[in-house]
């Protein structure tokens, strides 16, 4: 019969295997270097995780910035609230809406060119440890920037800054390209039922 003192001994020796086991291996990990994370797929959160990294590198002491491809110029709730850090963080929003709003190409190229090269100069400036590049999947499924231009600027930032894409359908150079990528899944979303975007959730 299988006493209580057993299985808390037992309980004891296999917690103290996997502390070990995870102990070693998280020795194991020597490296340090800036990360190109990618955040894509159908599923809603690409942006919002984006800024919860940006809040975290906030938190301890980084400087960084922002590019917002595609969105237009409306008000969000996560720019006025990170716009509070002052000049720690660096925000450029320069779209000029959807593709479905503009519906002009030649438009949609050109903002997007733009954007690119505030990333670039935001990339080229040694005190932004994190960029954050919103929606440049979008930009390059379009076709708006080429994306081996987009790689390769990429690779070549610097050794030690970490750079954020978000957007669905990100083009399979950017995910061989990047150190971590996450797909968002959707399984359900309110605005299937008629929910509309609602402030402080969606914007």
């Amino acid at each position: 019969m299988t006493t209580e003192t057993d299985e808390t001994a037992r309980h004891k020796a296999k917690m103290a295997n996997r502390k070990a086991a995870q102990d070693a291996e998280v020795a194991a990990k020597t490296v340090e270097k800036g990360l190109l994370i990618v955040h894509t797929g159908k599923g809603k959160g690409k942006s919002t995780a984006a800024w919860g990294l940006l809040v975290r590198a906030l938190g301890r002491g980084f400087k960084c910035g922002v590019v917002q491809f595609g969105k237009g110029a409306w008000e969000t709730g996560e720019r006025t609230a990170l716009e509070r850090f002052g000049e720690q963080v660096e925000w450029h929003t320069l779209g000029e809406g959807f593709t479905w709003e503009t519906q002009d190409r030649a438009r949609d190229v050109a903002a997007a060119e733009r954007a690119w090269a505030k990333a670039r100069e935001l990339m080229a400036n040694p005190d932004i440890r994190l960029v954050v590049l919103d929606e440049l999947n979008i930009t390059l499924r379009y076709d708006h920037l080429a994306i081996d231009d987009v790689v390769a600027a990429l690779k070549a930032r610097r050794a030690d800054q970490h750079v954020v894409v978000t957007g669905r359908n990100a083009k399979p150079e950017l995910i061989e390209a990047a150190d971590l990528v996450t797909e968002m899944t959707l399984v359900k979303h309110h605005f299937a039922a008629g929910v509309k975007a609602q402030e402080g959730i969606e914007f």
